[in-house]
């Protein structure tokens, strides 16, 4: 299994220090997540029922046509591990630097992982030449980028997937850090065939312990991603937090503001102490560095718990809740 943020519990066996005591800056989620009501009683004790209208909630939510398909899932990793079963073997793109687990799964599925790297997607003075698609069957996408924060606009998403789709392809987008910018989702296009996004509410609502989320595409591999999870892939105590939390369009503006806020404070820190800047997004900041293991021990000495990219050299902060949280980071790099 790749590794991922988190892991605070072996990061205080490791150094000795209560984890308690800890500052867990590694996984890039809300640290001001939606606040949960209390789950009625009855939902612990009933099978879930598909008909509660949590997919018309995520429709509303995404912005996703009524005519596209709508799969509620155990979180995005569950659709991530699932998709390369609902094809043959073939040739797949993903983005280098991006989140590890698409190309693991897809290999290990028996397919043809081809890294796509910025200088094939840039676009140059003569325009953009779009023939490295030609190589792939399946094209997977991470917007808003995870660790860089590149978001690639919709019309050239939707361009790469009108290539892709003339040869029967795929375009996979994954938008877990999409929802503090709505108006860069293809939820929106969803419904054309080919085309899928996966959301969730790990990252902005703060909730990545509830493990729920959703794929939207159409209709002929909704029901093949359907068939392959079985019944009941999302339990009835996370359909009900899920349609209440997306359902919650004030603390989502609020929130919206507030990561904001912190985004850019934290960008100041870590400009301060003197580290480059690589990208980020509202939830988290990225820096480059020639060690990033060496400078990650370091802070991690100090209960300081960051996430490493070894190739090419980043260390990845998310953000803090509070203001002797603020102190701490910044005691930390100084």
């Amino acid at each position: 299994m790749l590794e991922h943020g988190g892991r605070l519990t072996q990061a205080a066996e490791r150094w000795g220090i209560p984890r308690s005591e800890w500052l867990d800056l590694s996984t890039g989620i809300n640290p001001i997540g939606w606040p949960v009501p209390e789950i009625p009683a009855e939902l612990w004790q009933r099978l879930p029922e598909a008909d509660d209208g949590l997919e018309e909630v995520i429709r509303q939510w995404s912005g996703t046509p009524f005519s596209a398909a709508c799969v509620p899932v155990p979180g995005s990793q569950a659709a991530i591990m699932a998709l390369p079963g609902l094809r043959k073997s073939c040739r797949v793109g993903v983005p280098v630097p991006g989140y590890r687990e698409h190309g693991h799964s897809w290999r290990n599925a028996g397919h043809t992982v081809v890294p796509i790297g910025p200088e094939q997607t840039r676009c140059g003075a003569s325009g953009c030449d779009d023939r490295w698609l030609d190589q792939l069957d399946v094209l997977v996408w991470i917007n808003p980028n995870n660790p860089t924060g590149e978001i690639i606009p919709p019309s050239t998403l939707l361009r790469w997937h009108q290539r892709l789709q003339k040869r029967g392809g795929w375009l996979i987008v994954d938008e877990a850090f999409m929802d503090a910018t709505p108006v860069f989702s293809l939820c929106p296009h969803v419904g054309r065939p080919g085309l899928i996004v996966l959301r969730s509410l790990g990252k902005f609502f703060g909730l990545a312990g509830v493990r729920a989320g959703a794929v939207l595409t159409d209709v002929a591999v909704a029901d093949a991603l359907k068939t392959l999870l079985g019944p009941w892939p999302l339990g009835g105590p996370a359909r009900f937090v899920m349609a209440q939390a997306l359902s919650d369009t004030d603390w989502q503006l609020q929130a919206r503001a507030h990561l904001q806020q912190s985004a850019a404070r934290l960008r100041e820190v870590l400009q301060t102490a003197g580290l480059s800047l690589a990208g980020g997004s509202v939830l988290f900041q990225t820096v480059r560095t020639d060690r990033p293991q060496v400078l990650a021990d370091q802070l991690a000495e100090q209960a300081v718990w960051v996430r490493v990219f070894e190739r090419p050299g980043m260390l990845r902060f998310g953000l803090v809740a509070e203001e002797w949280q603020w102190r701490k980071l910044e005691m930390a790099l100084a």
